[in-house]
């Protein structure tokens, strides 16, 4: 049979020591994350909600054509062209 090693005492209470500090900085370390997750998280809920959105209504309405007209009605004119979507010059 083969020899088994014995291992001092002081080597392996030093090697538990450096694993309990390595695994005390990785729960820091994932407690500060988790910590950021939430206070970006709530920073962002808190400027999305800071946004006063205005219900201005729109008119829609379809030409019959197929083309859709949002807004001002007097922006497309319609023939049987193809240049049937052209905006028009507004007048002034």
């Amino acid at each position: 049979m083969e020899e088994q090693m014995t291992v001092p005492y002081i080597v392996h209470e030093s090697a538990m020591a450096r694993s309990e500090r390595h695994i005390k900085r990785l729960v820091i370390a994932l407690i500060v994350a988790v910590v950021m997750i939430a206070v970006t998280n709530i920073a962002w809920l808190i400027l999305w909600n800071s946004y006063e959105y205005v219900g201005d209504s729109t008119t829609y309405s379809q030409d019959g054509e197929g083309v859709n007209i949002i807004g001002d009605e007097n922006k497309y004119e319609s023939d049987d062209n193809k240049e049937d979507q052209i905006p028009k010059e507004k007048e002034r």
